[in-house]
């Protein structure tokens, strides 16, 4: 008999037989654990609940990866925007804002559509200063005036 896990939804779950006899791996349904708390509204400023929710790079993870329900997860986007637009939450990783990362060297790469800089510019060359040696002669007109 083949277990297809399509009867007991509140059971854990177990591999099912394939016809080759290799186990297929069917995961376990994840539950949304604001649902679970029954959470009414998610506070922005509950910054421990909130990174749980948020990639090592920064990013809101999706509600594949959490279980979170649809409307949670709604409530969960604007929290998590509102906590960042306040600082309490980041908007990248630490290592990312430190080092630049590869996509603000190609975001600023010419033909990206950011203007290319202009080259810089050759410093003037100051005029050749006066050989050294007697000082030239006024002439009489000039020497009077003064």
């Amino acid at each position: 008999m083949v277990n297809d896990g399509a009867g007991d939804r509140g059971a854990k779950r177990r591999p099912v037989r394939r016809e080759g006899g290799k186990p297929r791996y069917v995961p376990r349904r994840k539950v949304c654990a604001f649902c679970v708390d029954k959470v009414q509204d998610i506070d922005y400023k509950d910054v421990p609940r909130l990174r749980r929710f948020l990639s090592d790079r920064g990013k809101i993870e999706p509600r594949r990866k959490t279980g979170t329900c649809a409307l949670h997860q709604r409530v969960l986007t604007i929290a998590l925007k509102r906590a960042r637009h306040l600082a309490l939450l980041p908007y990248t990783a630490e290592h990312v804002r430190e080092l630049g990362g590869p996509a603000v060297e190609r975001s600023m790469a010419p033909g990206r559509g950011f203007r290319s800089a202009p080259p810089p510019q050759e410093p003037p060359v100051p005029a050749p200063a006066a050989a050294p040696g007697p000082a030239p002669a006024a002439s009489e007109g000039q020497a009077k005036s003064q």
